[in-house]
């Protein structure tokens, strides 16, 4: 940073600025603001800091000399010395996003083809709530989402609890849906539809329950907190040894992508939960509390409340949330310069005086107060007159105040635009004659002058909308950089393209018919959800307690018992073992260790059966349907009838109790993460085919994603019948059923032809890919113009997407033979450049399932050119329609390339290299399984019999036509002659020749 002077800076809570601008001149004629800036009305914005210690996050850092403190136990903020303070800069976040952008482009620019956004949706949104109170978060909301809608989002709010606002958010436009108060891993919500969430208020924290589980650690989030609550409840916690509440806020924090506050004191109160996400986006509207004033008498009973009387003129002074050692001096300053006005108030009893001081305070000590009241003597104050009030009692001393004065020689961060003279009267900071002054022009003959009416009607339109632009701003800002749109998005306008009359106003219109619009207490929200976590903690705690005193209790009636009877037992041992001693030296186990050897295969059993009673169910069933999932998040979105079947892409993350398939386990190349991710549903495609016949037995087979029934688009029981009675009837023969329409895909709201679509989704490179795969499967090559691609005609009809089909197993086979050549062919195109940088040239960003767009398409492809009848399914009342009739297919479909012999050809040769050649190079198609059927194996074994009986029958035939053929009689008849004289058999000699 050179030589630039470091201050370590604690800010001034823009809050303060909201009471003064907001709750006082929004509702008070005779109000005026008069604010104390250090130096002058404009001050330089300090640059970043790098501190000693942490200073709330998002890398924001500063140094202070003279023991600064950021945050003391229990909450507390700590103490500055004068005219330092605390910078907030999220360095981190800016230097990340930055280094995003520059990785980005060069990727892009090494993939060598050009990638486009070929937009056909617009970028989607879930905003989530603890409930739909009104106060000023949701105010602030509904404003940003109004600005948003109109930038080109679209959006859902998800909220705990209904409340007076639901209609506010129907009004513009935006759904309303309600999750489950109680909940853990239940809530049934697919985030992967959304491209980001806005989380508001800690009572939001139950949905990061699901969003740290897979596979929704990847969807964006951020998280606007606005509550002290928590912060103020860390140190008890750790006293207390809370540790699990602790990590587990931790945990919540981290994974949000960026933490929002409102104000700069918040990070530095949140400093524990720090892990480098901390953002602000400075101020939030002040909420009127006119349904308070409204009442003639409220006025009095507070003045009354806060030892008041109806006619004293109270001046309060607001300043820094921070303690620091000047702030006695600038209250002394301002009191000097206020002393001024004391005789305006002249009054008959020399102690009373109807001028009233009232210093808005948080950590004051009796020192402080004592000297304070020094202070205030010398000036010619009455005891009483000046006094410390607690910041709770802020609202109701702001009513009631007739002039506030801000003033704290701390640097200010961030400052609402404030004009002098217009909405505000302003004064060098430290210059108590220049205070006077002012307050001269403020206040005349004991009220406030013509020109602080003025000021204070000024102010009141200034407060109304305060920070509005600056807000609005931030969240699009902020959305630009943490949000990477997919190429088949729509791009929203950026934040310098808002038209200014959309961002310069809160939506107060929207809450006129919303009654008792209220500004919620920071310490007090987020009240119910720490009381549930807490509870929970004490729960579990005096079930551990309980548990353990119950045991202790048990051994203590039975300990005297027990050890009779283990002495009575180790008398017999000793005797039996003296007996058999002598009997065998083999080595005896003991019970103990026999059950544990039982339990351990037992387990093992279970392990390797992956079976349950279930089993017996299916065997009786034509078709079985399953379900590809990875992770915890997908679990409420799975079925656990016998027609269905979980299958886990991980061995981790598998349903207790459930006979889910384990995937890796069959097929090691998902233990990869690479793959895993990349294959998607194929990884589970490619784990059953192999030796399929070991776990499916089944004539049909069948697959559903999780997504469909997040989508409330999966089977229902009358389209379940529906299908079972097709297929045991055999309606369409050999059929590709789907039961998901691509012409219905939130994708393709345009009703894009399939190539186009194929396209869109995948940054305008779907043909280019698919066709460079088909030269590498088959060797030959195509032309550079890619309508030679396999036709895929527009005739009115629909395509499947989202992986929801069913066929029959023997075609099931078929194709995945077909798969593992094409994702090989995938993969050889693509990996080096994937694997080395995270970008392909299917996807704008880094994207770690690069093609698995593609291969979400590409069974239509196949089942099209292998002229396999296509039905669709209605997945509510299981009526079925053919796509693409098969007589109105002929000359469109490229059969040669998709034949089960030019397949099968394909295979062999594949595999043939594989045995006999041993090929070193990088080749995924060895890893994708093998293709085994029992089906298969038995129609192969007949033809193979077949054959022999044919070679057999050939041979009976050829032994019988030379039976039956002429033969020629001999001419003469052959006599051999008489053998000579057999010697002797001893007889050794021998004869001469």
């Amino acid at each position: 940073m050179g030589t630039a002077p470091v201050r370590f800076l604690l800010f001034e809570k823009v809050d303060y600025l909201q009471w003064i601008g907001a709750a006082s001149a929004f509702f008070f004629f005779t109000i005026l603001f008069v604010a104390f800036f250090p130096g002058s009305a404009v001050f330089e914005r300090p640059t970043i800091l790098l501190p000693s210690r942490r200073a709330g996050g998002g890398g924001g850092r500063g140094r202070g000399g003279g023991g600064a403190e950021a945050l003391l136990p229990g909450g507390r903020l700590g103490v500055v010395e004068t005219g330092e303070g605390v910078v907030f800069e999220p360095t981190r976040l800016r230097e990340r996003w930055a280094r995003e952008r520059r990785e980005e482009a060069d990727s892009l620019a090494k993939l060598g083809s050009p990638v486009r956004r070929l937009g056909v949706r617009k970028p989607r949104l879930a905003m989530v709530f603890g409930d739909l109170s009104p106060d000023a978060m949701l105010l602030q909301m509904v404003s940003v989402a109004s600005v948003l809608e109109a930038m080109g989002y679209e959006m859902k709010v998800f909220s705990f609890k209904d409340g007076p606002c639901s209609n506010v958010w129907k009004a513009i436009g935006v759904t309303v849906n309600f999750l489950p108060e109680d909940t853990d891993l239940n809530i049934s919500v697919d985030w992967l539809d959304y491209d980001g969430i806005l989380a508001n208020s800690i009572e939001a924290r139950p949905i990061f329950s699901s969003l740290m589980q897979e596979p929704f650690k990847s969807v964006p989030v951020i998280w606007n907190v606005q509550e002290s609550s928590l912060a103020h409840r860390i140190s008890e916690y750790n006293s207390s040894g809370m540790i699990q509440i602790l990590d587990g806020w931790k945990e919540a924090f981290s994974r949000a992508d960026v933490i929002v506050f409102p104000d700069y004191v918040l990070p530095v109160m949140y400093a524990a939960f720090d892990s480098g996400n901390y953002f602000v986006i400075p101020g939030y509207p002040a909420v009127p509390i006119q349904d308070r004033i409204t009442d003639k008498s409220y006025d009095q009973d507070v003045r009354v409340s806060l030892g008041l009387s109806p006619t004293d003129f109270v001046i309060v002074i607001v300043g820094s949330q921070f303690s620091y050692g000047g702030f006695l001096m600038e209250e002394a300053l301002v009191l000097q310069a206020v002393g001024c006005l004391l005789q305006q108030y002249p009054s008959e009893n020399s102690t009373q005086s109807e001028l009233k001081v009232r210093i808005l305070a948080e950590n004051v000590t009796e020192k402080h107060r004592m000297a304070l009241q020094a202070v205030a003597s010398n000036i010619g104050f009455p005891r009483g007159s000046v006094e410390h009030v607690a910041s709770e009692d802020k609202d109701n001393l702001l009513v009631i105040s007739d002039l506030v004065i801000y003033g704290s020689c701390l640097n200010e961060q961030s400052f609402p635009s404030i004009d002098g003279g217009v909405n505000a009267l302003l004064f060098p900071c430290k210059n108590a004659g220049k205070l006077t002054q002012v307050l001269l022009q403020a206040v005349s003959n004991g009220k406030i002058s013509d020109l602080g009416q003025k000021i204070a009607s000024a102010g009141k339109v200034h407060a109304k909308n305060l920070m509005a632009s600056e807000t609005i701003e931030g969240y699009a800002v902020l959305l630009e950089n943490v949000i990477k749109f997919p190429a088949d998005v729509l791009t929203p306008l950026t934040a310098g393209e808002i038209p200014v009359a959309l961002k310069q106003e809160w939506k107060w219109h929207l809450f006129e018919d919303v009654k008792h619009l209220y500004h919620k207490n920071g310490t007090l929200v987020g009240y119910n959800i720490l009381q549930k976590l807490e509870e929970w903690h004490k729960n579990q705690m005096e079930d551990r307690h309980s548990n353990a005193s119950k045991i202790d209790e048990t051994f203590s009636i039975i300990a005297w018992e027990e050890e009779r009877a283990d002495g009575i037992v180790n008398s017999k041992k000793r005797l039996e073992e003296e007996e058999l001693k002598e009997r065998s030296d083999q080595p005896h186990g003991t019970w103990e260790e026999v059950y544990r050897n039982v339990k351990r295969v037992e387990r093992m059993k279970n392990d390797l059966h992956e079976r349950d009673d279930k089993e017996l169910e299916r065997t009786g069933q034509p078709l079985c349907i399953y379900e590809p999932f990875f992770g915890e998040g997908t679990w409420p979105f799975l079925h656990r009838s016998s027609l269905y079947r979980g299958i886990g892409l991980s061995s981790k993350g598998r349903r207790p109790g459930a006979d889910d398939i384990d995937a890796s386990s069959r097929l090691p190349l998902l233990n990869n993460g690479y793959y895993r991710d990349l294959l998607g549903d194929f990884g589970a495609f490619f784990a059953l085919a192999s030796r399929i016949d070991r776990i499916h037995k089944n004539s049909w087979i069948g697959f559903q994603s999780w997504r469909v029934t997040a989508r409330k688009v999966n089977l229902s029981r009358k389209a379940e019948s529906a299908l079972l009675e097709a297929i045991q009837t055999q309606k369409h023969g050999d059929a590709f059923y789907f039961w998901v329409r691509m012409d219905h895909d939130e994708r393709n709201l345009a009703k894009q032809d399939f190539w186009s679509f194929c396209d869109a989704i995948n940054s305008g490179n779907c043909r280019f890919a698919v066709q460079k795969a088909f030269q590498s499967m088959y060797g030959m090559r195509f032309d550079d113009d890619l309508n030679t691609l396999p036709l895929m005609p527009d005739d009115g009809d629909t395509w499947s997407v989202m992986q929801s089909w069913v066929l029959p197993t023997r075609s099931f086979l078929e194709f995945v033979m077909f798969s593992r050549m094409f994702v090989d062919a995938l993969d050889a195109q693509m990996y080096d450049k994937h694997h080395e940088t995270g970008h392909c040239m299917l996807s704008l960003h880094r994207d770690q399932h690069c093609y698995s767009r593609v291969l979400e398409l590409i069974v239509n492809v196949w089942a099209f050119h292998s002229s396999r009848r296509m039905v669709y399914v209605n997945p509510e009342t299981g009526a079925m329609q053919e796509q693409h009739l098969l007589n109105g297919r002929r000359g469109q479909m490229s059969i040669q390339w998709f034949s089960f012999g030019t397949l099968k050809s394909m295979d062999e040769d594949l595999a043939e290299e594989f045995d006999e050649d041993h090929p070193d190079r990088r080749w995924l198609w060895p890893k994708t399984g093998e293709v085994f059927w029992q089906g298969v194996y038995e129609r192969e074994r007949n033809m193979r019999q077949q054959e022999k009986e044919r070679r057999k029958q050939q041979s009976k035939d050829k032994i019988q036509r030379i039976k039956k053929r002429a033969r020629q009689k001999t001419l003469g008849r052959y006599i051999k002659p008489p053998p000579d004289e057999a010697g002797s058999l001893n007889d050794t000699r021998t004869v001469d020749q």
